[in-house]
């Protein structure tokens, strides 16, 4: 959970916002994905890092993201952080280590929930550069990603624990279901994961007298 990113809502040029529940909500966000992914996907591979807890309401944002995107089983994308196998606080770091050890420099967006102004509620972000956990709690978390998504869940100002666990799973649910649908539809742009199977290996042929 970022809890500074959005408290006073200042606007950026480098970053988009769309209202969950509007009608072209994904393709936005699909439209947003595919400008600021890099060309060549079979070098730089993409990594979606899931942040959050299903042990608070308004934290779980990511890891629902990362469930929901599990099961539509993407074939251009890998994912990190579901309800299963959440990434959060204690685990982040060795998370972002093993990450950076399978593949070989990765395009990480990071995906996390936040709190904003009420006006901003059911808002998603898209921007450039890296989200940043537990920056309004004062944690020394890592920052996390190449560009990042976050959803505005809730009222940020006062008891920001207790607005967490106050957060309406219904609201978190479809914010939820309008990102993993707008990722989706941008992986069907982009080529499948490289497999080995797939790879054509030189065949030597044996040489006859």
């Amino acid at each position: 959970m970022n809890f500074k990113t959005n408290l006073f809502d200042k606007k950026t040029g480098g970053t988009k916002r769309i209202e969950h529940d509007e009608q072209s909500a994904e393709e936005k966000l699909a439209i947003e994905l595919k400008a600021k992914l890099p060309a060549r996907l079979g070098i730089r591979p993409v990594v979606f890092v899931c942040i959050g807890t299903d042990r608070s309401t308004g934290d779980s944002l990511g890891p629902l993201v990362g469930t929901l995107l599990e099961e539509k089983k993407m074939e251009s994308f890998y994912v990190y952080g579901t309800l299963e196998d959440p990434i959060h606080a204690v685990n982040l770091q060795d998370k972002l280590a093993e990450i950076r050890k399978k593949h070989f420099n990765p395009f990480i967006i990071g995906i996390d929930a936040c709190l904003g102004r009420v006006k901003s509620v059911g808002i998603i972000q898209v921007g450039d550069g890296p989200v940043k956990p537990g920056a309004g709690v004062n944690k020394d978390l890592p920052e996390v990603g190449d560009m990042y998504i976050t959803g505005i869940v809730n009222v940020s100002g006062f008891m920001e624990f207790f607005v967490l666990q106050n957060t309406r799973l219904h609201l978190v649910m479809k914010m939820a279901q309008m990102i993993a649908g707008g990722i989706y539809e941008a992986s069907l742009e982009f080529p499948r994961h490289p497999t080995w199977s797939a790879i054509k290996w030189p065949v030597e042929t044996e040489q006859t007298q």
